[in-house]
């Protein structure tokens, strides 16, 4: 049985946001190929660039594995529409 979205204190709560696979900045970064100090830079930028992300401390910033994927996406570059 799939499961509801449930009701916590008057908002909605999508399963998938707190069950869905989160990264930390170093784990993105290894994924990516790339070091944490580039991820951490463009949550800076403004207006910030990158990945979406979730400051959740000061110190801690988590990426949903969801958003990571729609945002490797929609960066694609098809070289037979390129051209």
């Amino acid at each position: 049985m799939p499961l509801q979205e449930s009701t916590n204190s008057g908002r909605n709560v999508s399963p998938t946001l707190v069950t869905g696979q989160w990264l930390t900045t170093d784990e993105l970064a290894g994924i990516l190929n790339i070091d944490p100090s580039t991820l951490r830079r463009w949550r800076t930028a403004r207006p910030p660039q990158g990945p979406p992300f979730v400051p959740v401390s000061d110190r801690v910033t988590l990426y949903s594995a969801i958003d990571i994927e729609h945002w490797l996406r929609r960066r694609r570059v098809d070289p037979e529409q390129a051209a």
